[in-house]
């Protein structure tokens, strides 16, 4: 399945999406689609209300609980800040390697 998701203001698709997928997955996909680094979230809005979806959250199933309204709900890829390898790093502070979970068969157009 596809999954739409508005990026810097550019619809981007990304294919292989099913109701397993997870939205760090997408991100994931996205960000590396891209080529940028950093923390993103996904948003799902609809009209002038917004809200951040959980990395585990699935988006397919997120759009189907909108029902007919589905179509009018964008997903947007929003950046929160720095990856943790951007970030200034002091002697006292352990640096914890960041998490990728990357499914393949996601792809990006």
């Amino acid at each position: 399945m596809e999954l739409k998701v508005w990026v810097d203001g550019v619809q981007r698709i990304v294919c292989g999406v099913t109701e397993v997928t997870t939205c760090q997955e997408v991100v994931i996909a996205l960000a590396q689609a891209i080529g940028r680094t950093g923390r993103y979230t996904l948003i799902e809005k609809w009209r002038d209300t917004e809200r951040h979806l959980a990395p585990h959250e699935n988006p397919i199933i997120s759009l189907n609980k909108w029902g007919q309204y589905a179509s009018d709900v964008q997903l947007i890829l929003r950046r929160t800040g720095p990856s943790l390898s951007e970030r200034p790093t002091s002697d006292s502070v352990a640096r914890i390697p960041e998490r990728t979970l990357y499914r393949q068969s996601l792809s990006f157009h």
